[in-house]
C-alpha cells in the first residue's frame, strides 16, 4: 500500500475518533471543532511517510498539538474582543444559568477542572478517548513508564479533589446541599 493509501485508509478510520477527541476539548465551539480537525489530517497529510501502523494515538498527539495552538489563537482573540469591548454580555447575549441547570455529576467535572492542564488531559485520555497507557505514552510523546505514572498520580489527585466535596454534592440531593450553603 503506498503512502497515500495509508493516510486515506488513516482518514476513513479515524476522522471521527479524532473530530470527538477535538470536540471533548473545544467545549462546543463547533466552529472551531472542524478547523483544528482539519489541521490534524493537514499535518498528517504533509507527515504521511510518518504514519506509525496504529496512527489513532499519533492523530491524537497532532490533534493535542493543534488544540494547543488553536486555544493560544482563541485566548488572543477573546482579549482582542474585550479591549475593544465588544464582548457578548455587553450586547444582552450573556445567558445565565438557573438553580437547577448544573447537569447531573456536574461535580466531576468541577473536580477535573481543579487539576492541572496535564493532569485533565492524561485523564481524558484515559477515559474519554479509552486509550491504554502505551497508546497514551505516544500522545503524550513520553515512555511507558512516564505515562504510567502521570495517569497514576492524576487519577490519584482527581481522587483527592472529589473527597472533597461534602458527600451531598456528589449523591445530587439539592436538599442536603442547601443545608451546607444555608
Amino acid at each position: 500500500m503506498s503512502n497515500d493509501e495509508i493516510f486515506a485508509a488513516a482518514y476513513r478510520e479515524h476522522y471521527w475518533a479524532v473530530s470527538r477527541y477535538v470536540a471533548r476539548r473545544l467545549d462546543g465551539r463547533t466552529s472551531e471543532v472542524e478547523e483544528v480537525v482539519a489541521e490534524v489530517f493537514t499535518v498528517a497529510w504533509r507527515r504521511r511517510d510518518d504514519l506509525p501502523d496504529a496512527p489513532l494515538p499519533w492523530l491524537y498527539g497532532v490533534a493535542r498539538n493543534c488544540l494547543a495552538n488553536a486555544v493560544r489563537g482563541y485566548g488572543r482573540r477573546r482579549r482582542l474582543v474585550d479591549r475593544l469591548g465588544n464582548d457578548d454580555a455587553a450586547h444582552g447575549r450573556h445567558i445565565a444559568a438557573g438553580p437547577d441547570a448544573e447537569p447531573p455529576g456536574a461535580w466531576v467535572h468541577d473536580a477535573l477542572a481543579r487539576l492541572s492542564p496535564a493532569d485533565q488531559e492524561v485523564l481524558r485520555l484515559a477515559a474519554w478517548e479509552e486509550l491504554g497507557v502505551e497508546e497514551i505514552a505516544v500522545v503524550l510523546g513520553c515512555g511507558r513508564r512516564a505515562a504510567s505514572m502521570r495517569l497514576h498520580r492524576a487519577r490519584h489527585r482527581l481522587k483527592a479533589e472529589i473527597d472533597r466535596f461534602p458527600p451531598a454534592l456528589t449523591t445530587g440531593t439539592t436538599a442536603t446541599k442547601e443545608q451546607h450553603h444555608g
